[in-house]
């Protein structure tokens, strides 16, 4: 079978390698698209996946990501034509649901966040399968088209491609982190997309404590920018550690004390490895992070105030991400002194769930 994948933003090369992975070990011919955007090319090169560089992000406005659709779908068609595929795989990418339909290739879509409506008013209705987190409701998605092709997978995607992860202290020594002093990982907001236009006024005060406490306390925070722009501007920022390259972020985030992030994937690793985790999204929550905060598993931060910058735990050998909880040898002395409590174990999913139902197209 010859499977074409369509990578178009960073999270999506994360996503797809455990899938990429499997098929290539059970036989199948995998072809690699990706688009020059964030970080994607970069993931593709530091997992080693192969991959043919096409088209770039045109921006955030809709006229230049209409422009964008028309002219990357039309590039992938031109590309694709000669390598008959069997299918089309995306993770919320329009340009390969566009190409497939244009080339009459089944394909389907994957996506977690339900409200990019613009996006998932192309994709739905042009994928053959919608595969998304049960957490999802139904009703949501009958608008975009998706009644009838919808494949519901349990828990985070996370989960699944987080499954053969083990962290590696290389990371921090890269960054040149003390694991002896507080470890804050935050994400950027996702500024070009069209479901998050406006300026994140709780974000930039984040930043202001933060600053402020890697002055005065000897707090580490580590941002991780979505694009060079952001990444140029807080680089200027005293007391910010901001990588000029790809790294390994989810042993950072296993590492970390807490995790703030204004996006959803972040979130969602640091729920998976047990790290602490605020979000600051201010555009319509989706499911998934409405059943996570109501399990009490993401907190909503409303004022910066509310974070304990503290050195909250320590993390254990690499093979195990168990924490042990800061002062908890006082509590043992005095039991008095009542200790966090640790998180629930990680789950870990077979990938090859994701894999059958990204392929169910080829079975109904």
């Amino acid at each position: 079978m010859r499977v074409w994948i369509d990578l178009t933003n960073s999270p999506h090369v994360l996503v797809m390698r455990p899938v990429i992975e499997r098929l290539q070990a059970e036989g199948h011919e995998v072809e690699v698209t990706a688009r020059d955007f964030a970080q994607t090319l970069a993931l593709c090169e530091r997992f080693g996946i192969a991959h043919t560089a096409i088209g770039h992000h045109r921006g955030e406005r809709l006229g230049a990501k209409a422009t964008g659709l028309a002219s990357r779908s039309a590039a992938l068609v031109r590309w694709a034509r000669p390598r008959r595929f069997d299918i089309a795989l995306g993770h919320g990418s329009n340009d390969v649901s566009v190409a497939a339909a244009l080339l009459r290739i089944p394909s389907t879509t994957m996506f977690d966040y339900e409200w990019a409506t613009v996006q998932h008013n192309v994709n739905c209705r042009l994928a053959r399968a919608v595969v998304v987190p049960d957490a999802i409701p139904l009703q949501r998605l009958k608008r975009y088209g998706a009644k009838g092709k919808v494949r519901a997978y349990e828990g985070l995607k996370e989960e699944y491609y987080l499954a053969d992860f083990e962290p590696e202290e290389r990371v921090l020594e890269e960054l040149g982190l003390d694991r002896g002093r507080p470890i804050v990982v935050v994400r950027t907001p996702p500024e070009v997309s069209l479901y998050h236009r406006f300026e994140n006024d709780l974000f930039a005060r984040v930043l202001q404590r933060l600053r402020e406490a890697a002055g005065a306390d000897g707090v580490q925070p580590v941002l991780l920018p979505r694009v060079e722009s952001q990444r140029v501007e807080l680089a200027r920022v005293p007391g910010f550690r901001v990588p000029d390259r790809a790294i390994d972020a989810q042993s950072l985030i296993a590492y970390a004390d807490l995790v703030i992030s204004a996006g959803g994937t972040m979130n969602r690793e640091a729920v998976a490895l047990g790290t602490p985790v605020y979000t600051t999204f201010e555009g319509r929550l989706g499911a998934v992070d409405e059943r996570l905060i109501e399990e009490g598993r993401l907190r909503k931060l409303r004022e910066p105030d509310e974070l304990d910058l503290g050195k909250r735990a320590a993390a254990s050998a690499p093979s195990d991400l168990s924490r042990t909880p800061v002062g908890a040898s006082q509590s043992a002395a005095d039991p008095s002194i009542e200790a966090p409590t640790p998180p629930p174990p990680r789950v870990r999913r077979d990938p090859r769930v994701l894999v059958d139902l990204l392929l169910s197209p080829l079975s109904d």
